[in-house]
């Protein structure tokens, strides 16, 4: 086949879920020898689009053509079977079984000589480690897949993958947990399979793998198809530009690295060089008293690693942090709670709320676990807490002996943020706080943070709406590919925003 023949095209893509359009005429074309990038912020339907190229969705209209003909993927091992391979986030090798048993589960060669058949492993090594080395893969195949470091996992991932004779090669966030050289590996191999004339589609969140792998670019929004635009043609204010739906105003800011209006007030909680291999780069924070700091930036740039980093919900391999400009241990959540700090965690109804407890139980928690295994808050005290709390946010529940699962998300978010005032904390990290409560619930939360910080409460604010961070926050940091982009004071706009995250700089 010719270079940039055309290997699959997707035609008017639409698909459809009870009270979500979750894709909309949306169309693709991917070329033999091309890396094409699919891009949009969370929502936008790559992950959608992705599974109707795969046969996990049916598309409600639409069509698809691989090499010329019509073809209706009905399964992933279909659509495998078809010629189109996925690798998604998370490695789904077999941990118990060997490189060679993963690349060749489902299709190893027999010896039809011995009765039954059965398994002829000398040629499932061969085939194994032909198809690496043909790849330039150098890895053991006879080891086990689950003692393979993440980045070989990866590789052998896509080899498995492509050992079906895949003419389109779908990577789904493929770098997501892997640091800088191993992603170095992995492209390396993206580019002899795209030499082999592979259609590869690509899918992350970091803007410099796209213009460092990628030839073109499709990006969605809210479902719909915007555009398809050679690399060379769309520099990153452009590609961010055709994801949010409107062009950045260019206007003069702050040095990034300028103090904010609120500089002179000390410290409380502040991390040096604070890293995690794979996940976040080293970075300075400082979170001082009476200030909201807005974390900003795009899905997969580092925030929540930022945030569980900060309450040692994750282990940090680098990075000093003081209290008051002392020294502090913070190497678990117990420590955290003994300095002072809450944690209210993105998804709220995995790591927020305990769904089988009452309000007053789900309130009480964190206050108790400060308090240790040797000391109880009695059940008056616990009733006059929780009542007390639930007043001054105006959670709307029948009791505070009601199981909080039965609330709506705004008033479970309203209760978990309570667990924290209990506690009375000197720094609350607030992890996308109002995402999937309406818009009265939004204005509401967002009030009760404003009021935490003139209490003196240091916050740290957490959302993927740009528009919230700017209205909410007296500083915001930018974060960009899992490093920091740079700061912004109060009274930066979203175009501010937006254009810190372009920046090469």
């Amino acid at each position: 086949m010719n270079d940039n023949a055309i290997v699959l095209t997707a035609r008017d893509i639409s698909r459809a879920f009870p009270g979500v359009q979750a894709l909309a005429g949306v169309e693709l074309t991917l070329r033999a020898g091309e890396v094409h990038a699919l891009m949009g912020q969370n929502g936008a339907g790559k992950s959608t689009l992705i599974k109707v190229l795969t046969g996990l969705y049916a598309p409600d209209t639409g069509s698809i053509e691989l090499l010329g003909q019509a073809v209706t993927p009905r399964s992933p091992l279909h659509a495998q079977e078809l010629g189109i391979s996925a690798v998604h986030q998370e490695s789904h090798l077999l941990p118990n079984l060997s490189v060679a048993e993963n690349i060749c589960a489902g299709r190893y060669p027999h010896r039809p000589w011995l009765r039954g058949g059965g398994i002829d492993w000398r040629e499932t090594h061969r085939r194994a480690r032909e198809l690496l080395a043909g790849l330039g893969i150098d890895l053991d195949v006879t080891q086990l897949a689950g003692g393979l470091p993440a980045a070989l996992q990866q590789l052998a991932t896509v080899a498995r993958a492509v050992s079906t004779d895949a003419r389109v090669l779908i990577l789904d966030e493929p770098t997501s947990s892997l640091d800088a050289d191993e992603v170095k590996a992995l492209f390396a191999l993206i580019r002899r399979l795209r030499d082999k004339g592979v259609a590869i589609l690509f899918v992350t969140h970091f803007l410099d793998q796209v213009y460092e792998i990628c030839d073109r670019i499709t990006v969605l929004r809210n479902g719909r198809f915007v555009g398809e635009y050679p690399c060379a043609r769309l520099d990153t204010h452009g590609l961010i530009a055709a994801m949010v739906g409107r062009e950045l105003v260019s206007a003069e800011r702050p040095a990034a690295h300028e103090v904010a209006a609120s500089g002179s007030t000390p410290a409380v909680l502040a991390a040096k060089n604070i890293a995690r291999r794979g996940q976040l780069k080293p970075m300075d924070i400082e979170l001082r008293a009476g200030e909201v700091l807005g974390l900003a930036g795009l899905l997969g740039s580092g925030r929540t690693e930022l945030a569980r980093l900060l309450f040692a919900l994750d282990a940090r391999d680098s990075g000093d942090i003081t209290v008051d400009g002392k020294p502090a241990k913070l190497e678990q959540p117990a420590d955290a709670l003994r300095l002072g700090l809450g944690f209210c965690p993105e998804d709220r109804k995995e790591s927020g709320i305990v769904a089988e407890l009452s309000v007053r139980e789900n309130i009480v928690l964190a206050l108790q676990a400060r308090m240790g295994l040797g000391s109880f808050l009695k059940p008056a005290e616990q009733r006059a807490l929780a009542e007390k709390l639930v007043a001054a946010l105006g959670v709307k529940t029948a009791s505070i002996e009601t199981p909080i699962a039965q609330l709506s998300g705004g008033n479970q978010q309203k209760a978990i943020i309570a667990r924290w005032l209990a506690t009375h904390p000197r720094v609350l990290i607030l992890d996308e706080p109002t995402r999937g409560i309406d818009i009265a619930a939004k204005q509401e939360l967002m009030n009760e943070v404003l009021e935490l910080a003139n209490g003196g409460t240091a916050v740290l604010f957490i959302s993927a709406e740009i528009e919230e961070v700017v209205r909410l926050s007296d500083r915001i940091m930018v974060l960009r590919d899992r490093a920091k982009a740079g700061e912004l004071p109060r009274g930066a706009d979203e175009d501010a925003v937006f254009s810190m995250i372009a920046s090469h700089s």
